[in-house]
């Protein structure tokens, strides 16, 4: 996070914008909470899904007013954020020959504001130009705090694979007691939690998806679909999505489904003969980040 008073770029009337926070757009990784996937996430926002994609700085004018400057030098923001992440300051100021749009609003939820300026607010209408962004309401269960809960899954990988036990799997299709899947914008989430249904329907819904993430390795789906990051040891972590449903994996582990109709639950997935090949197809059509 920053937010200092020197840490401004234009935005508006040309009023200063004070910075809170940034995030990527790429193919590679984007807010997951926008879409399914890269082009879905994009279009939330009215973008076109361009190759190296955007970086997206969140802040404040001087009246408090919330705007979104979207930037294509996605190489300066993704610096600001590595240094954020490691507590070192960044004087996050893009050149205005990189400003791509200044949008209305915030996409995303932000925890935190400018100081010695007036609470976040949209700006007014006038000003604005068009409809402020909102974030996706995650307040109920569907699409957005589904793909949050994958996001919490593979961030917190460990704490979740230790509540599994290997030897209830079948194979790659069987899906036992379904744990509860984390609530969005809650970080103290943690694993637990009762079978919401009959064994059927979960089983038929994990089904679907592997059937549907099968498919994208003969037919590539939209770009982002299919991601793949580093893990510990020569693994990587998979995360995939669809009309539906979420998909997070290792791929030298099991591998964890959430989809729409179940809310809250989470269904692990065990290796079995098939697992194992569909990840590493998976990883080779995913995308990477640079």
């Amino acid at each position: 996070m920053a937010g200092t008073d020197d840490e401004a770029v234009a935005a508006g009337d040309d009023d200063a914008l004070y910075v809170l926070t940034a995030v990527l757009l790429t193919p590679a990784k984007f807010p997951s909470v926008l879409g399914d996937d890269y082009p879905e996430a994009c279009a939330a926002l009215g973008l076109a899904p361009l190759a190296d994609g955007y970086g997206l700085v969140l802040g404040q004018d001087g009246d408090g007013s919330r705007w979104t400057v979207v930037i294509d030098d996605v190489s300066l923001v993704a610096v600001a954020i590595a240094s954020w992440d490691c507590g070192m300051e960044y004087d996050l100021s893009p050149d205005d020959r990189t400003m791509v749009a200044a949008l209305p609003g915030w996409p995303l939820a932000v925890a935190v504001a400018a100081p010695d300026v007036p609470a976040p607010h949209d700006p007014a209408p006038e000003i604005a130009g068009q409809a402020p962004l909102r974030p996706p309401d995650t307040s109920v269960w569907g699409a957005a705090q589904r793909r949050l809960g994958a996001d919490e899954i593979a961030l917190q990988w460990a704490a979740w694979r230790e509540q599994i036990d290997e030897s209830e799997f079948a194979d790659s299709s069987t899906a036992p007691t379904a744990p509860t899947a984390p609530t969005a914008g809650n970080d103290e989430s943690a694993p637990g939690g009762e079978d919401g249904g009959s064994e059927r329907e979960p089983l038929s819904g994990v089904q679907r998806v592997l059937a549907e993430a099968r498919s994208y390795v003969d037919a590539p789906p939209p770009l982002g679909r299919v991601r793949s990051s580093f893990a510990p040891g020569d693994a990587r972590t998979l995360r995939a999505d669809g009309p539906g449903w979420s998909l997070v994996a290792r791929t030298d582990d099991i591998a964890f489904v959430l989809l729409d109709e179940k809310p809250g639950e989470i269904l692990p997935v065990g290796r079995g003969p098939e697992l194992p090949g569909l990840l590493e197809a998976l990883d080779k059509i995913a995308v990477r980040p640079n």
